[in-house]
């Protein structure tokens, strides 16, 4: 259990969250929310110890064995994969190496023969003979080979280390686990992997995600950091989500009796307190929302991002054929001889592992970059907007300000010219007061994005092609442009790593696989998951 009393945080003197009193418990889930810059991860330092509060008191019952997700990919290349994993069990790696030593040296004592005793009673006790099984367990449910436990670390690959480094956070049965953005690099199987064990886990687990699914999967609260306050509520995201949504509404309807309000507040309780899962995290949910009352639902004054696409005018009868186009980088296939059509209605998600092959494809359909063979041909009466992985040659070098990068996109004429227009364009993207006069050269990852956004907005397209639009974004604006394409009418060809924004705005998917080959199956991305479990695909 961690206690948290009266805690508060300040960063140069200027108070990042104050006063927060919080109880972490055991056999539940805490998903850790908030917009870019509130303290999630700061939360997160102090909640492990890592970094001094400025006031209060984080408690933590004793003999609790806490393990929190390393982030320096670094850190531990000159140790075997093996010996990084144990790491997440200090004491039990120590004893393991102390005992090493002692066996390893020439003039044992019998001094040395009672240590290497005691060492071998305590290494018992912690289940040190299945240390080897059960990394081998973690790494191998991640999706790596057992034979990698004998590599050094220095030998692996960025996804690899991020898999080893989540493997040793996960070992040794913590009772605490601290994990900052865990599925960040990670593949579809690995991810449902994750979700499975923290699912069945008994412990308590304290989680930063920006991943709206994998909240919604594991967790039983959300802890919220909005305007320097941390509240935590009953529920995963999409409950949370929601139902501040609701209560937002109900507080503007002035005329609405209270006893409405509370019935149907009380009926949206109910139908999230439906279980299908019957996972130890589901289970608990369950049980919580089953008591939780209207008073203790959320209230949230976070603000979102209007992200909408409206069509200047609806795309005739043809819209794209794709005949056999090939594409090599660098000496090596991306894809080749691949053909498909795009039909009235479609929202496709572009997926395969290797993402130079998504993007350079993503790039042909925008016209961005020639095929080496095959050709694209659009419809006379389609208009496309393309939203770049990399946005950094709109930005780099600028000097303009804001209103005025935003101006060059909007179309002629003096209302859409005028900085009336614009400055209310941009202040529905949350760009306020003096913001619009930043230069965008200065702007934040995040900040870019939804000028790129806004962008699109203004171009009156009916065809979006998009390269990963949700990079660098926070929850609340993941939310606004998953909903604003879901409600777009007309076609959206994207590539995202976030299950929920494919899963709700796709309904075809099409796969580029190792071979160069597509699979293009008419379905969500679940039901595409589904597919591929039971060899349909």
């Amino acid at each position: 259990m961690i206690t948290v009393t009266n805690l508060s945080v300040n960063f140069d003197g200027q108070p990042l969250f104050k006063d927060v009193d919080l109880k972490f418990t055991p056999g539940n889930c805490y998903g850790v929310i908030g917009a870019n810059g509130a303290g999630k991860s700061t939360l997160l330092r102090v909640l492990s110890g890592e970094l001094d509060s400025t006031s209060g008191d984080v408690s933590i019952a004793p003999n609790c064995h806490m393990s929190v997700l390393k982030q320096d990919h670094f850190a531990f290349d000159e140790f075997t994969v093996l010996d990084t994993v144990i790491m997440g069990n200090k004491k039990l790696y120590d004893i393991m190496k102390e005992k090493d030593a002692l066996y390893m040296k020439e003039d044992f004592s019998d001094e040395d023969g009672l240590r290497a005793a005691e060492l071998e009673a305590e290494f018992a006790e912690m289940d040190g003979w299945e240390a080897e099984s059960d990394a081998s367990k973690l790494i191998q449910g991640l999706g790596l080979e057992e034979s990698i436990l004998y590599q050094m670390m220095s030998d692996l690959g960025g996804n690899e280390k991020v898999k080893v480094l989540l493997a040793q956070a996960l070992f040794g049965n913590p009772d605490i686990i601290l994990l900052d953005e865990p599925t960040n690099h990670l593949d579809i199987n690995a991810v449902e992997w994750l979700e499975d064990f923290l699912m069945d886990y008994e412990g308590t687990v304290i989680v930063v995600s920006h991943d709206r699914y994998f909240l919604n999967v594991v967790c039983t609260h959300m802890v919220d950091i909005d305007y320097g306050k941390i509240k935590m509520y009953v529920g995963n995201y999409e409950f949370w989500y929601e139902s501040s949504q609701l209560v937002q509404k109900m507080i503007k309807q002035q005329n609405k009796r209270n006893e409405e309000k509370i019935k149907e507040l009380e009926t949206f309780i109910q139908r999230f307190s439906a279980n299908k899962s019957k996972s130890k995290q589901a289970t608990s949910r369950k049980k919580m929302l089953d008591k939780l009352t209207v008073n203790e639902m959320p209230a949230s004054s976070r603000r979102y991002p209007f992200v909408g696409f409206e069509m200047d005018r609806e795309a005739g009868k043809d819209l794209l054929t794709v005949t056999d186009i090939s594409k090599s980088l660098n000496g090596e296939k991306m894809f080749e001889n691949i053909s498909f059509t795009l039909n009235h209605g479609d929202k496709i998600a572009i997926i395969g592992e290797n993402e130079l092959a998504v993007t350079a494809l993503l790039k042909i359909l925008a016209e961005e970059e020639e095929p080496d063979s095959g050709e694209i041909k659009w419809g006379v009466s389609t208009s496309r907007s393309y939203f770049p992985k990399d946005n950094n040659e709109f930005f780099e070098g600028s000097t303009l300000n804001l209103c005025d990068w935003l101006r060059q996109y909007s179309k002629p004429g003096f209302e859409t010219q005028n900085d009336t227009y614009i400055r209310g364009f941009l202040g529905r993207m949350l760009f306020s007061g003096d913001d619009v006069f930043k230069q965008v050269k200065v702007l934040s990852g995040g900040e870019k994005v939804r000028c790129m956004l806004s962008r699109m907005m203004l171009f009156g397209s009916n065809v979006l092609i998009l390269d990963q639009p949700t990079n660098h974004l926070d929850l609340e604006s993941i939310t606004a442009v998953n909903n604003g394409l879901a409600a777009f009418k007309g076609n959206v060809i994207f590539a995202s790593h976030d299950h929920e924004f494919m899963n709700t705005i796709a309904n075809r998917i099409i796969r580029i696989n190792s071979d160069g080959t597509i699979t293009d199956r008419m379905c969500t991305y679940d039901e595409y998951l589904e597919k591929l479990k039971n060899n349909e695909v």
